[in-house]
């Protein structure tokens, strides 16, 4: 989430409070799984419904980060592909194969013990696909819970591969993001209707199923808001102004259970407004070091938190000899929460850290 050297563009090299943000998005995620689990009489929260919607302002999140961290090297044709993949190898990898394999080892070990699980859902042909992420490449009639959340990293994998794309349209549009940001929209337009067509559902309800869809005009709507945020200069007042004013306006529709495309849409002015706290110098709390290293951690906490819950209820339901699909108590998802932000921190420091660095310095040999 922060960029590897100062760019030339106006931004600062850190945005720390769009950092912060991802740690806000993966914990609305965490919070929607954990209301699937809990009983219905303990209430229902609309906005944590809603909060599924977090990963399309991840992948907004994702195409602005990368317009600020390679779009310089693209403009001035000094940008290296490899060099990318590997960088974006480095990032995904060292979490998702350990997580993958994580889940790998309960499965055996069900099998080993005769735990009960569902077997149409862990697929030897699942597994494979998640393993190289293109899980959400094609159609598929039943989702995969060897990874779960991985199906948005398989759907980043896609965006990445075509980055240059990406990359050729934001600076064919340098001069007009206002018209990027139009041609974002009116491709979320067009590629809702054919998904809709095509399965029957809104675009944001891709996942598994042709979720490489949902991406792309996420992705690109991104990189037009860094554009676009290039010639614009906020004062302090009204840049707080705005972030607390869209943040408001987005929580609010979400309260509201409004349609998810529009909530999807209130998504961007929030990531774009954020990113201007940091260009106003006006970050304020969002640049406390512990939100930072809570949305460092974040990547971690997304795909971990449904692994827990999968391997808690299995083993109590074999314990007390109950179907799986048992709800939890709040004192239960106060501890699985705690141990997973544990587990999170943990796999943070010990693989994701030191496997991207391990990547980046042997890709460096090779590149």
């Amino acid at each position: 989430m922060t960029s590897v050297s100062p760019t030339r563009e106006g931004y600062p090299a850190d945005l720390r409070a769009l950092t912060s943000l991802r740690a806000f998005l993966a914990l609305g995620v965490v919070l929607f799984h954990y209301q699937l689990q809990w009983d219905p009489a303990l209430g229902f929260s609309p906005i944590i419904e809603r909060s599924r919607l977090a990963v399309d302002a991840f992948f907004m999140l994702s195409g602005f980060i990368l317009a600020h961290v390679y779009g310089p090297s693209f403009a001035a044709g000094t940008f290296s592909y490899r060099r990318f993949i590997f960088a974006r190898l480095a990032r995904l990898y060292p979490l998702h194969l350990t997580v993958l394999l994580g889940v790998l080892v309960m499965v055996l070990g069900a099998l080993a013990f005769g735990v009960r699980y569902d077997p149409s859902t862990f697929t030897v042909r699942g597994f494979f696909e998640t393993l190289f992420l293109v899980q959400a490449w094609f159609p598929s009639a039943v989702g995969q819970n060897w990874s779960g959340p991985a199906w948005s990293l398989s759907a980043e994998w896609f965006a990445y591969l075509l980055f240059p794309a990406f990359a050729f349209l934001a600076v064919k549009f340098g001069r007009r993001p206002w018209a990027l940001v139009i041609v974002s929209l009116i491709a979320y337009v067009l590629i809702d209707a054919v998904y809709r067509s095509l399965f029957g559902k809104v675009l944001p309800r891709a996942e598994d199923d042709m979720g490489i869809l949902r991406i792309v005009p996420a992705f690109l709507l991104g990189m037009a808001l860094h554009g676009l945020g290039r010639g614009l200069t906020w004062s302090r007042a009204a840049a707080v102004c705005l972030a607390l004013g869209s943040t408001i306006l987005l929580l609010t529709a979400m309260q509201m259970s409004l349609d998810d495309r529009i909530i999807v849409a209130l998504a961007a002015p929030v990531v774009f407004s954020w990113s201007m706290l940091g260009k106003s110098q006006c970050e304020g709390v969002l640049a406390s070091p512990p939100l930072v290293f809570a949305g460092e951690v974040s990547f971690a906490l997304y795909l971990v938190h449904m692994p827990v819950i999968v391997a808690w209820k299995g083993v109590i339901a074999e314990m007390r000899g109950i179907d799986s699909a048992f709800r939890v108590t709040p004192l239960e998802l106060v501890g699985l929460f705690v141990a997973t932000c544990a587990l999170a921190i943990a796999l943070h420091l010990v693989v994701e850290k030191p496997g991207r660095l391990w990547i980046r310095e042997r890709s460096a040999r090779w590149t």
